[in-house]
């Protein structure tokens, strides 16, 4: 992976741009809105035509919405859940020859990145599982409500050759049901205590920059830790198909230009119109903190037709 916002739906070759827990085996930042609307790094593969950028003239593929593909698949082994109890997620990917994987390429400091979202986008993990020597990954995670949720495992085999991909599963989570609606647009968003605002627009087939600027308590925030090789991680997920699109960052720290904040730029491209979520986590003060955002792609300028969202707070522990 590379550092940036990227969904997985962007994922086997998300040229474009879009651009992302507890330590290895411990998840990041859930978010939960517990009321309507108020909640990466994208990634990069080597199968992305451009680490830096997408030409603009033409729309990024797609990752997250096959289980397989160029050869490897994701084996949910725990396809269902119970909603509001801790139980062990359990995968594997396997290879042509039907063999669980167990050499992986380093990116953004973890061999896989595992994204839990619910179909209405509501609810959001990015999680970093544990691998054992058989090939079997697996982590403990809790999930708030009933519902149908997506997992993708963000990847890059170590293989000569390999591309970086994202592969998706469908995941049932039982219990009493209630539909959420997709939060309203917004340009700020408040996560424990921190503001976000969000600056740029999302252009179908188009790279454009990104800026989430990081306060508290009404002063910028300018000493932010790097998370995943980057001061911030971004993940974007179309709604209804919960494609995965891939960010990236504009520069990483130590690279002499990259400031520690406030402000964290990515650069995205849309590989459609419609409407987005974007996540962002960030590290401050040995803690990663995850905002969350609505936009629209194909339409106006993000400024223009977003709306405040309501303070939220962000279920769970932040563990690294």
């Amino acid at each position: 992976m590379h550092a940036g916002l990227r969904i997985t739906a962007f994922a086997a070759a998300l040229a474009a741009t879009f651009g992302t827990a507890y330590g290895v085996g411990q998840g990041v930042g859930p978010v939960t809105e517990d009321e309507p609307p108020v909640r990466h790094d994208a990634h990069t593969g080597d199968n992305e035509s451009a680490s830096s950028g997408h030409s603009g003239h033409e729309s990024p593929p797609a990752g997250g919405l096959q289980i397989s593909e160029n050869g490897y698949t994701l084996d949910l082994r725990t396809p269902r859940l119970a909603a509001g109890r801790t139980a062990d997620l359990r995968f594997a990917i396997r290879g042509e020859d039907g063999r669980a994987v167990t050499a992986f390429r380093r990116e953004h400091d973890k061999e896989l990145h595992l994204i839990v979202a619910s179909r209405d986008l509501n609810t959001y993990r990015h999680l970093h599982p544990t691998r054992a020597a058989d090939g079997t990954w697996s982590i403990p995670v809790s999930l708030p409500r009933a519902g149908d949720y997506r997992v993708f495992a963000d990847f890059t085999p170590e293989k000569k050759g390999a591309e970086n991909l994202t592969l998706g599963a469908d995941l049932a989570v039982s219990g009493t049901y209630a539909p959420q609606n997709l939060p309203a647009p917004n340009t700020t968003a408040t996560t424990e205590g921190y503001e976000v605002k969000l600056g740029g627009a999302l252009r179908p087939g188009a790279a454009r920059e990104l800026k989430l600027t990081v306060s508290r308590n009404g002063r910028p925030v300018t000493d932010l830790q790097p998370y995943l090789g980057a001061y911030g991680h971004l993940v974007a997920l179309r709604s209804g198909d919960l494609a995965y699109l891939h960010v990236h960052p504009g520069g990483e720290p130590g690279d002499g230009s990259t400031e520690p904040g406030p402000d964290i730029s990515f650069t995205a491209t849309a590989p459609s119109s419609g409407t987005y979520r974007l996540f962002l986590d960030f590290k401050h003060e040995g803690k990663v903190h995850t905002a969350a955002f609505t936009v629209r792609a194909g339409t106006a300028a993000t400024g223009e037709e977003a709306s405040e969202e309501a303070p939220h707070e962000s279920s769970g522990e932040h563990g690294h």
